[in-house]
């Protein structure tokens, strides 16, 4: 029987950095060697709703995508693509109204059809409390701008995803597939809960049908692929059980995925080749369970910013999975199989008791300090079956030796960002606000304000004031006077868990030093910057307070004055940073030269992030006492450090 083939998925490269003009010259080379949808990288400053001249944006410009501080930023990004005929996926989250007011207007001044327009922004704010750290805004309100954009393309842009509900961030911070599952799909619900309000009744099952999701899938690539199925059969229970919605298409689960880069390596890098490989046929071998979108990260993540070329390699992997081999041409590959029917039951099952507990909470916004808990204490088991050896990483806890890598040889490997970026890119927003009309923009953040009061949607008067020409920063601006900053749960409590196991050295070398320190040893873990990748620093905390350390770490975006004003105030013993943005070397300069200020540079401090070897030599010779990069996974060796640095006279 001959059975019609298969169209592909969109082909992704999650893509942006340095200056918007160097994106899109990025974005056209990919289009051209094959790529069928864009998916937009935004730096940090961008995510945050800072301008690029900002004292929290200092070292973060163009480091891990794109800068867009106004409508003029965003013109250049889509130079030359046609916005009609392009499906975009934009990863942005607390931003992402104005984000796509930009987008809309620059759409229009290509004389885009703006009912036509294709594409997704992410627009999760749940995991952004979770795992990801770019949140503004509280909770609620930030609910309230999701399903604004979701009212809002129901309108006007009805082939739009309004919101992408993003469980690949939880499974980075260590989620099992039951919490993936759980706190995914409570996101979800969560936001259509909240749009029931906002779009008429007839329309609200299209709206359902709107909600896409994007997920992650990790190297166990069967449990995976059983993820996915228990995914899309969830997710047709809710849609049918909770809001009554009978056509099947609207319930279908709909998602896109990056595969795995938390198990990416440092060591031996080459091996992540296999690994991207092996991850992508979870979302990519059961037919029912198909990613309708795949975006592969490169190879050398664990190294630093990826090349073009490095790129290129994880797009071949694609286009040669979909169109080399015979995938396509057959139907669901597993269907009937008992270990999977088996598997996906169990995972449904864990995800529904999880889900209960959740909805005994209030839902997932009011469960928000539990559900990040609870990630800091699975990541910590997942960390200590790596460190006991019961989880095998090849080249890392197993088969550690090996011959060098060719494919670093060189330039290290990966792409280097010009420090003179962020200076071009300010002179470039200078230039944008003395150019504008400032009385124009004046009355269109008064507008803006004046909606987010009132509770009206926001996206008009976003897209007004995109066209006025205002600034990320400013539109931020505007949302935290109107709602307030929020501050998130860091999920590190002072009690000490009760899984101490295998501490009982550690513990005794801490109170050791305690006792010639005088006072239990202080230890200062903090998070300059902008990157809200906080695993690695909660980790830290977490161990730290374990060990029987007195601990103080208060989440992510300080700056480098907050972080020493604190060290004082503490009279910390030894202090951490984490940094995985590659803004290290700006932003560790400065704190090293307020801690001497202060005089304050006898206090150890210690670093952790994707450092290249040269850099690391620059953080020793700027008086950082140790550095630590992705190979130093084990977590006590770093405990035993601290304790040495806090006792040596």
């Amino acid at each position: 029987m001959t059975q019609q083939k298969d169209k592909p998925w969109l082909f992704r490269t999650y893509a942006g950095h340095s200056t918007a003009e160097k994106s899109n010259a990025l974005y056209r080379s990919n289009l051209a060697k094959g790529q069928t949808g864009l998916s937009v990288a935004f730096d940090l400053p961008t995510q945050t709703g800072y301008d690029s001249d900002h004292i929290l944006s200092k070292g973060e410009v163009g480091k891990v995508g794109v800068p867009i501080s106004h409508l003029g930023d965003m013109r250049m990004l889509f130079r030359d693509i046609p916005l009609e005929q392009m499906n975009t996926s934009m990863t942005i989250n607390a931003t992402a109204p104005w984000l796509l007011a930009l987008y809309i207007a620059v759409a229009e001044e290509q004389g885009a059809d703006v009912s036509k327009l294709q594409g997704t922004v992410q627009n999760d704010l749940v995991k952004e409390y979770l795992s990801r750290g770019t949140y503004i805004c509280p909770p609620k309100p930030s609910l309230t701008m999701i399903t604004d954009i979701a009212a809002y393309t129901r309108e006007h842009l009805p082939k739009w995803n309004p919101m992408n509900v993003c469980s690949y961030h939880l499974q980075e911070a260590g989620a099992t597939p039951e919490q993936e599952l759980a706190f995914a799909l409570a996101t979800g619900i969560a936001v259509l809960d909240d749009l029931k309000g906002k779009v008429p009744a007839e329309g609200f099952p299209a709206m359902v049908g709107r909600i896409s999701f994007f997920v992650n899938a990790g190297i166990r690539f069967v449990t995976e692929m059983c993820k996915m199925r228990a995914f899309t059969e969830l997710w047709d229970e809710i849609c049918r059980d909770r809001y009554g919605i009978e056509e099947e298409k609207y319930r279908r689960f709909r998602y896109g995925v990056q595969v795995n880069s938390l198990g990416l390596t440092e060591q031996q890098p080459e091996n992540n080749v296999y690994r991207i490989l092996i991850e992508m046929l979870a979302v990519t071998l059961s037919k029912n369970a198909r990613a309708r979108a795949v975006q592969l990260p490169a190879w050398n993540e664990a190294l630093g910013l990826p090349r073009p070329w490095d790129q290129q390699w994880s797009l071949r992997m694609q286009q040669i999975m979909a169109y080399e081999t015979d995938l396509l041409e057959f139907g669901d590959l597993f269907e009937g199989n008992a270990n999977v029917t088996a598997k996906v039951e169990e995972l449904k099952d864990g995800a529904r008791a999880e889900l209960a507990t959740l909805d005994a909470m209030g839902g997932a916004i009011a469960a928000i300090d539990y559900m990040k808990a609870r990630l800091v204490e699975s990541n910590a088991a997942r960390i200590g079956r790596i460190e006991g050896n019961e989880t095998v990483v090849v080249g890392v806890n197993r088969w550690q030796q090996g011959e060098p890598s060719p494919l670093t040889a060189g330039d290290g490997g990966i792409m280097v960002v010009d420090p003179a970026v962020e200076a071009d890119q300010i002179a470039r927003l200078n230039d944008w606000r003395e150019g504008r009309d400032g009385v124009a923009v004046e009355a269109a953040l008064t507008a803006l304000k004046a909606a987010a009061k009132a509770g009206e949607n926001v996206m008009p008067a976003s897209i007004a004031a995109a066209k006025a020409g205002a600034t990320t920063g400013e539109w931020a601006g505007v949302m935290r006077a109107v709602h307030g900053q929020y501050r998130g749960p860091t999920g590190v409590s002072q009690s000490v868990s009760n899984n101490v196991a295998g501490l009982d050295e550690i513990r005794e070398a801490v109170d050791a030093a305690s006792a010639k320190l005088g006072r239990r040893l202080k230890f200062l873990m903090g998070k300059p910057g902008l990157d809200g990748h906080s695993n690695g620093a909660e980790q830290i905390a977490f161990r730290a307070r374990d060990c029987g350390m007195d601990i103080t770490y208060d989440g992510i975006r300080l700056t480098p004055e907050e972080i020493v004003t604190k060290a004082i105030d503490e009279n910390a013993h030894v202090v951490g940073l984490s940094i995985l943005s590659g803004s290290h070397l700006p932003l560790i300069d400065e704190l090293m030269g307020r801690m001497k200020a202060a005089s304050m540079d006898h206090i150890p401090v210690l670093v952790g992030g994707i450092i290249p070897d040269d850099d690391a030599a620059r953080l020793r010779a700027m008086g950082v006492a140790r550095v630590y990069t992705p190979k130093d996974f084990e977590l006590n060796r770093i405990m035993f450090d601290i304790v040495e640095l806090a006792t040596n006279d």
